[in-house]
Order: C-alpha cells, then structure tokens, then sequence
C-alpha cells in the first residue's frame, strides 16, 4: 500500500515520541520513529509491553539503537505497534452509538428494518440520552420508566448505567498494522469499521499514550443476540491498530485524547465513498474511567493492555440505490486519522481469504530467545 511519511505521520510529524513495531529479516522489533529515520530499540525493549511498563517510557524509547532506515523504506513492514498486551474495547460509550446498538437488536440484524425502528426508539426513549451521565439519578430514573414500558435492553444498561460495556477485541499479538488487510466475516451483510482511539496502559492502569484503531463490528451478527459478540468482533485480522503509539510526553497528554477527533473515509471498488468522524470530547466516560471499568484491584494485565475507547461513528448511509444502509465489500479501502495520532489505513477482505495467524505469543518468545534478547534490556 503505497505511502509516505506526510501520508501516515501526526501532523507535528516527528515531533511526539512515536513506537512502532517492524518485521525484520529476524523477526518483529520494536522501533522509535524520529526525525532522522527508524531506529531498532529491540535490544533495550525487547517488547513494546516492556517499554510502556517501565518507569519512563519515553526516555527508553529515546535510546539510541541502531538505525534501520527511512520511514519511507519502512512502512511496508510496519506492524501493529503493540505486542504482548491485552486488546480490550469499550462498547457504548456515546450515544449515537448507543441508539444505533439498539436499533440492530431491535432489528434482529436486519437493515432493512434499521430506519423504520429508528423512528421508533427515538419515540419511546424520548429523553436526550447525550445529557445523561452514565450511572447518574437521572440515568436511573430513564431506566425505571424504560423499564415499566418494556423498553429496556443490554445496551441501555451499559450506555447509562453504573457499568461500561470492556469487552476483548481480540487476543495479544492478533491485530494487524498500516497497510495489512482487515478481515470481515464472507456471512455478514451489514458491518462497518469502528474508527478508535485506543489507549495504551501498563500494568499499573497508568495511560502511557495512544493510536488508533479499527475496531470492525458485524452489526447483523450482534443485532441478532448481544451473545453473538464474540462472533462479531473477534474474527481472523479484523482488529487494526496502528500506525504508532504517541507516547505521552511535552507534546501530547491525556487532554489531547480527550480532545481528540477521527476522521474515517472509506473508498470502494464501486466509487462509493463514505466519510465520517468521531469526537471523543462527546463521549460519555472520561478515558480514566473507561480503564478503572477495565482493571483495577479485581482484574490485572501484567503485560498492560491497549483499551479502544469507541466510536461515534455509525453510518447510515445507502451505498446503492434502494439499498439497506451501508457496508462493506470486498476491496474498500479505510482511512483514520487523527492529528496527533497519524493516519491508520487498511483494505477489507474476506477474514477466511486473509492469511491466517500464526505468529502468537509463543512464537515471539522463541523468536527473541534465539536473537539474545530476553537476557538483555529491560529484562535484566
């Protein structure tokens, strides 16, 4: 997928502190992304899970190491820039994506049925859900009366009540990178990209940075039972993390996430184009409450874990003439960018016509041992 360092870098350029990961003639090494070209840190971080739990991440990822090349010459191997640590996501968590979560169980996964049961939820619900505060009285006081007319459901528990919906995207070391294909299932016909902010968390639940994600969701198959979330979500490469993690140092901190907006643009092999975005000043839990529902005293990720904070994103829009709404085919191309996190892009495929996964946890520490570099680094 050709590009070039403008195409994928924040709009400061090098100026952040930027990880990545490559594959390399000897296997995956953890990189930093300067100025001057990428350069190999693996000896010192043996894995981007050791760096963000050290105690200064980013003066580690300003080690010298050995310098690789360009970013140019790099970007076809890039990786997703995370390894050992847990893919976790945050469903919900703002209220467009709330109301249009309702709509596919309401629909039982049927677009067809999406605009008609539109109107209707927006008639029963009433209340502008965007001014209630998860968990708040008022929250509850919805909730009773959602409840006496029948009307409550799995994702208004989780999009205003007490518990934010953390669920697992996908195992450590399954998503794939810049440039790779992203997988959606061949028996789904409605399904969207999720453009994220994915926080990165050592194993203290201290917020060390950020990237981007592509949290791709099989709106039929979850419609049809909130059971089904597994089958929507974690399927062969369809999580997209990348293209680098944003440390947080004196030019990017937790307020620019805060902050942060997405843009997503879809091209297909048809001419159709989507565009959207995602604010995430709009969302209904702070990102440091959004970690607290993920761990904390009862629930532990001694590698840390990377957190998808959810979308606003949720089209709507007809992609041919007397059709059921949007999704993808076989060829689209998905942009997401953010200015202070790059550009994350990938093309859609069938998740059984994309190579398989093969390269886990298991293959990685054989792969570092034969290279010398678990004795070595951080891990002395």
């Amino acid at each position: 997928m050709p590009a070039s360092a403008r195409d994928i870098l924040p709009d400061d350029g090098t100026a952040g502190t930027l990880i990545g990961r490559l594959r390399g003639r000897d296997g995956p090494s953890v990189v930093a992304v300067r100025a001057d070209g990428v350069f190999d840190i693996t000896a010192t971080a043996p894995t981007v899970a050791d760096l963000c739990n050290a105690a200064d991440p980013v003066a580690v990822a300003r080690t010298e190491g050995e310098r690789v090349g360009s970013l140019e010459e790099t970007i076809p191997a890039l990786l997703a820039p995370i390894d050992l640590q847990a893919i976790k996501a945050a469903g919900v968590t703002f209220a467009v994506s709330l109301l249009e979560r309702l709509i596919e169980e309401h629909a039982k996964g049927d677009p067809s049925r999406a605009d008609q049961v539109r109107n209707e939820l927006n008639s029963i619900i009433g209340a502008d859900v965007t001014t209630i505060k998860p968990g708040s009285p008022e929250a509850d006081a919805l909730k009773k009366t959602l409840v006496a007319r029948g009307a409550w459901s799995p994702y208004l528990e989780v999009g205003i009540g007490p518990y934010a919906e953390i669920f697992t995207k996908a195992p450590p070391m399954a998503a794939v990178g810049y440039g790779a294909e992203i997988g959606i299932r061949p028996d789904s016909d409605w399904n969207n990209p999720e453009p994220e902010v994915t926080l990165v968390v050592n194993a203290r639940g201290a917020i060390v940075g950020a990237t981007l994600g592509n949290d791709v969701n099989l709106r039929d198959f979850e419609g049809r039972s909130a059971l089904l979330l597994g089958v929507a979500k974690d399927n062969n490469a369809s999580c997209a993390i990348g293209p680098f993690v944003r440390l947080f140092d004196q030019t990017f901190t937790l307020d620019d996430v805060r902050r942060a907006k997405v843009d997503l643009e879809v091209t297909g092999p048809d001419q159709f184009r989507l565009r959207g975005s995602s604010d995430l000043s709009k969302i209904s839990r702070d990102p440091i409450d959004l970690v607290r529902h993920a761990m904390g005293d009862s629930h532990q990720y001694p590698d840390g874990m990377v957190l998808m904070t959810g979308t606003l994103f949720a089209p709507t829009e007809q992609r041919t003439p007397g059709g059921r709404g949007f999704t993808h085919v076989v060829g689209d191309l998905v942009s997401i960018r953010s200015p202070k996190l790059g550009t994350l892009t990938n093309r859609v495929d069938h998740c059984d016509k994309i190579a398989p996964w093969t390269f886990g946890v298991s293959a990685l520490m054989r792969n570092l041992a034969a290279r010398g570099l678990l004795t070595g680094g951080l891990l002395k």
